[in-house]
């Protein structure tokens, strides 16, 4: 399961707690629409317990030190931003030869396009 826009802040008291109290909730919104409980149908260990992992924020920013666990680098603005300054195209950096064309772009990000699109007008000056 891919939770989008998790905050880390969520599990900063209590990272097990507040991973089971998500996956549980995950659990119960898919089986709103399934015609079998997920609890009936996935696989166990050996032991009994479900084979699923669940990865919060933190766990995420501990194994790969992804910042907060955000793949998209800092929170999405897809997209368009409503405030702050994103300059022309929301891909500039403090280095005038050096744009952003990622996930970490004001406008857009995630896979949109949207910054790549932007880092190329940018860069032809339009």
């Amino acid at each position: 399961l891919f939770g989008l826009h998790t905050p880390a802040e969520l599990f900063d008291t209590d990272n097990e707690a507040t991973k089971a109290i998500a996956l549980a909730g995950f659990i119960a919104e898919l089986d709103k629409y399934l015609v079998d409980p997920v609890a009936e149908i996935i696989a166990r260990n050996s032991d009994g317990s479900p084979c699923i992992e669940a990865k919060s924020p933190l766990d995420l920013e501990e194994a790969i030190s992804l910042p907060r666990g955000n793949i998209f680098h800092s929170d999405l603005t897809f997209p368009f931003r409503e405030e702050g300054d994103t300059r022309r195209w929301g891909v500039e950096t403090d280095d005038p030869r050096i744009f952003i064309c990622g996930a970490g772009a004001q406008r857009g990000g995630g896979v949109s396009g949207i910054p790549g699109h932007n880092a190329a007008m940018a860069v032809l000056g339009k």
